[in-house]
């Protein structure tokens, strides 16, 4: 609910709050998956955005909360939203760090790469250290979703293991939940509450720590 008042400067296709967005998301991707094999993807739909309590409650500007999120340690993709602004940072001048691999080895694993920080590699570490309950294929939609230059553009190839491969489709599954739920349409909240309170008491301990 702290979330509710929040509107992502980033995002061009809603001017709705990051609550109505998380629970349309949540929604759409309920109605495409129903059941409870799949109630932690509901969940995931709902939470994805949700490291957005950086701007919102932490009041961390957004231009290092939201948006795309890629590699850092290795050449920066063209594919990289703004990515002319690269020519002011200094990674840029480092030969070491201007290669496809860079400072990593070849199929190193994108948990061994060092990612732009945002809202998504934020709840990935709220989901982890408070021992969620969550599948890895949850923490990979939480921590990647914003990743575009891979999941959209295949970029970074180079740095995915074999788990990343398989995990790449759940990413990109879950993008048509994130990108396209978006609409007029507000979710009745008061009906919604109790069930996805049922789902974080499943997924999450009673005190979760931010």
């Amino acid at each position: 609910e702290l979330l509710d008042p929040f509107v992502d400067e980033s995002d061009p296709d809603t001017n709705l709050s990051q609550m109505m967005h998380a629970l349309q998301t949540a929604e759409a991707v309920r109605k495409k998956y129903p059941g409870e094999e799949y109630d932690w993807y509901h969940l995931v739909g709902l939470i994805h955005d949700m490291g957005k309590f950086l701007s919102c409650v932490y009041k961390e500007e957004q231009w290092c909360t939201v948006g795309d999120t890629f590699p850092t340690g290795c050449k920066f993709s063209d594919k990289i939203e703004f990515s002319e602004f690269f020519v002011k940072n200094p990674d840029i001048k480092a030969p070491e760090l201007s290669t496809e691999l860079g400072a990593y080895s070849k199929n190193c694993g994108l948990d061994k790469v060092a990612m732009s920080w945002g809202h998504d590699e934020y709840m990935y570490q709220v989901c982890v250290q408070n021992e969620s309950k969550l599948p890895i294929q949850a923490l990979y939609m939480i921590r990647y979703h914003s990743f575009y230059p891979w999941h959209k553009e295949g970029q970074y190839m180079q740095l995915c293991n074999k788990q990343d491969l398989e995990m790449l489709k759940w990413v990109q599954d879950f993008n048509q939940f994130d990108l396209y739920s978006k609409a007029a349409e507000i979710p009745n909240t008061k009906e919604l509450k109790i069930y996805y309170k049922k789902l974080i008491t499943k997924y999450f301990p009673a005190k979760v720590r931010w």
